[in-house]
């Protein structure tokens, strides 16, 4: 049984910190007072904290506003050139890095070829990678608050790989991110793909300031997974493999699944079924407006890959807001952005909700970040998500 932990109160500044940061960037330029009300923290603390953050860079101030009563206020806003973060993917051919700002923009990118790498020849080639991303854009080097690395497959502590991916074979069991850490001498920090997608939706897309969601992620290259919000958090499992959507069965008996079950939901809404059904060989080495322009010519294998995804589609959707009550389901990846409308556009009528009466302001299906950067600035976001997204667990005491 896991141990109870009490109040570690000596945490309680970086915690409220965070809070600040997370009012603003979710809300805009907001003023002390606003910040004070939105945090339930008083206005003491409050002008604190934004005192440390303007020093630190991270918040910047607009002119003073002039109110109709009382004095004039001055809004606060997150600044771009605050922070940066780096973040690495590694494919079957290629290995791509990209320099971000605070609020999530491209500052440098850099791809780099490889063919089927293991980790001997691929750990060199990120490091490269790195060294050259902060070459590549002039910035406070200081400022630079770590790498983020998305990879397909399931973890275990400390970025080590539990499952070695289909496609990049040779990587069970390595240490990725100690291995990275070494190399680049700053920290790294590693997430499955479906995961870092979530958070980069979070800081930068259309979850933002959503304290409830689950993001479904269809990666171009084969394979479901989810990244999930839960009241706030992002919620891993106990073993850090929460998400593992792609192996629910969907259809007993149905189609044999590389996991060994049959009829998984991996084996009729995957990417790769979709491309197999339209007869598209070699994906990888389509540039994303070929394999838009391919996929709008359509076919008969397109829509009968649509006929036979749509349903189980369905059913998991139901599943997973009957399991987690979501306040929204989005759906996005890597898998190519038209067909990802296509599939959208097919999904209704969605099963009735428990609560048909239900009136919310979101759709229960949004459309999120699609297209092949977005494991990558998912991964970008896990250095930033992890310096200024609130955790209540540093308020708690360590136990042992």
């Amino acid at each position: 049984m896991k141990a109870i932990s009490g109040t570690n109160l000596e945490q309680a500044k970086s915690h409220n910190r965070r809070v600040v940061i997370e009012a603003v960037r979710t809300h805009g330029p907001l003023s002390r007072a606003a910040i004070a009300r939105m945090t339930a923290l008083t206005a003491q603390t409050v002008s604190n904290i934004v005192e440390e953050l303007e020093r630190s860079h991270l918040l910047v101030p607009a002119e003073a506003q002039k109110l109709a009563r009382g004095q004039p206020i001055i809004p606060y806003s997150i600044n771009p050139a605050g922070a940066y973060s780096i973040g690495l993917e590694l494919g079957r051919q290629r290995a791509s890095g990209v320099l971000t700002d605070l609020s999530g923009a491209v500052r440098a990118r850099i791809e780099r070829h490889v063919e089927h790498p293991d980790p001997q020849e691929a750990m060199p080639v990120l490091q490269a990678i790195v060294e050259d991303l902060k070459q590549a854009f002039a910035f406070d080097r200081h400022r630079l608050l770590g790498v983020g690395m998305a990879l397909p497959g399931r973890y275990a502590d400390g970025g080590i790989t539990s499952l070695s991916p289909k496609s990049l074979p040779g990587w069970q069991d390595f240490p990725v991110g100690h291995e990275l850490e070494q190399r680049v001498k700053m920290p790294v920090l590693v997430e499955n793909d479906a995961t870092a997608a979530a958070i980069g939706e979070r800081l930068h897309g259309v979850a933002r300031g959503l304290s409830s969601f689950v993001y479904l992620f269809l990666a171009g290259g084969g394979g479901i997974g989810a990244g999930m919000f839960l009241d706030g958090h992002l919620y891993k499992g106990s073993r850090n493999n929460a998400g593992e959507i792609g192996h629910i069965i969907v259809e007993p008996h149905g189609k044999l699944c590389s996991c060994g079950k049959r009829g998984c939901l991996d084996r009729y809404i995957s990417p790769t079924v979709a491309y197999e059904f339209m007869g598209i060989a070699n994906v990888e080495e389509l540039s994303s407006d070929d394999l838009d322009a391919l996929i709008a010519k359509g076919s008969d294998g397109l829509d009968a890959w649509l006929d036979q995804a749509v349903q189980p589609l369905r059913q998991t959707l139901d599943f997973l807001e009957l399991a987690f009550d979501p306040q929204t389901i989005v759906l996005g990846g890597s898998l190519s952005t038209s067909l990802m409308r296509r599939l959208a556009e097919r999904l209704e009528p969605l099963h009735v909700p428990i609560d048909p009466n239900r009136k919310g302001s979101l759709p229960r299906v949004m459309i999120g970040m699609t297209g092949k950067d977005t494991a990558i600035l998912g991964a970008a976001a896990l250095p930033i998500f992890s310096e200024t997204n609130p955790r209540f667990d540093v308020l708690q005491k360590p136990v042992g």
